[in-house]
């Protein structure tokens, strides 16, 4: 692709990782709930497929469990087990074939989970402490710190088995209130060995796991997910969660600089979201991270009406678009010819058929 001086920045080429990329729109993770028995089919290969029309897209799959325990909702994808992977090779080979990229998004629900789901398939429900969610769910077991060692190998299998699948690397679910954020949260954790009490404990599950796949296929294959203003899930930041992030995304930006081993991005959830809905209002501001981390960031949340502008001003940083990429396969070929979106059906979004998930037209 040739870049002139017009070229708006958004649609010009950035390098993520292992990957070179022809524009600066990425496909947000997003839960679908079309994978029945935690395997993906071909609907969800299709899917992934429209996406990547435009050459030199990064893809960011739903989030995906790492192993059954890490489970405790229907119908979502999972890489721990052969299918899976031969399943999902089906879709990173029908991404590349059109010349874009594809990243999986690991996952563990912790508390976040529905605990009769786990007891059904022999699992118990846990989280960092016994700190419940809600009175229906009531109180998850607290890891142990062998389960915690555990785990951090259950993620590394997982990425191990995404670039078995074809993956071009792997995001690491620490935000939205799961596993690995409750362990960062102050509310959800309240620990007293050396995986709770400070930030440096709090932090620690996560560094290790960034640090043991890091190990295992190396920094430019691994991204991350972080949400610090998040309260989706019932987790609280507290008085402010500068202190906390700003102590994560050092640790990351220490190792990049001290070991040259900087991770292919950063991936934070603006403040401006909660969950899958827009905030009317918000106080706080992710500026600090940009302060902080000198390699490339991707930012999410509600962050189409501000795309161009923060391409312009930020030029290692990519926008990851989630529903209006459900509802617009074609979204950066629209966005370039500034044509009309389609707007997107949100009671489809957690159906189990073709219906608000393959079937939106392309322009013509």
């Amino acid at each position: 692709m040739t870049v002139s001086s017009s070229t708006p920045p958004l649609f010009s080429p950035i390098k993520v990782g292992k990957s070179t990329l022809q524009h600066r729109i990425a496909l947000a993770p997003l839960t679908r709930f079309r994978s029945p028995k935690h395997v993906p089919g071909d609907l969800v290969a299709e899917y992934y497929e429209q996406r990547a029309s435009r050459p030199g897209t990064l893809l960011i799959t739903e989030a995906t469990f790492i192993a059954a325990k890490a489970g405790g909702i229907p119908n979502v994808p999972g890489i721990w087990s052969q299918e899976q992977i031969d399943a999902w090779k089906k879709v990173t080979d029908r991404v590349h074939a059109k010349k874009s990229f594809i990243y999986a998004q690991i996952w563990a629900l912790g508390r976040q989970a529905f605990p009769a789901v786990l007891k059904a398939e022999g699992f118990d429900y846990v989280s960092a402490s016994d700190v419940p969610i809600d009175e229906e769910r009531g109180a998850p077991r607290p890891l142990t710190k062998e389960e915690i060692k555990e785990y951090i190998q259950l993620y590394v299998k997982a990425a191990k088995n995404a670039v078995e699948a074809g993956f071009d690397g792997i995001e690491l679910h620490s935000a939205n209130g799961y596993l690995l954020d409750q362990f960062l949260h102050e509310n959800t954790n309240q620990r007293t060995d050396e995986y709770g009490g400070s930030i440096e404990n709090r932090a620690r599950f996560t560094l290790e796991v960034v640090d043991a796949l890091v190990e295992a296929i190396g920094a430019d294959r691994v991204g991350i997910r972080l949400s610090p203003w998040n309260t989706y899930g019932e987790v609280f930041p507290g008085i402010s969660p500068i202190p906390q992030w700003s102590y994560v995304v050092a640790e990351l930006e220490k190792r990049a600089v001290e070991q040259n081993k900087r991770l292919a991005f950063v991936h934070i959830v603006e403040p401006r979201i909660a969950g899958h809905v827009n905030l009317e209002s918000w106080s706080g501001s992710n500026e600090f991270i940009n302060n902080i981390w000198k390699g490339i960031l991707i930012k999410a949340g509600n962050m189409l009406p501000v795309a161009a502008e923060v391409a312009e001003k930020e030029p290692n940083t990519i926008i990851a678009v989630g529903r209006h990429f459900i509802s617009n396969p074609d979204i950066v070929d629209k966005l370039e010819r500034k044509l009309e979106l389609t707007d997107y059906d949100r009671d489809t979004f957690y159906t189990n058929d073709a219906k608000g998930y393959t079937d939106y037209p392309f322009a013509k």
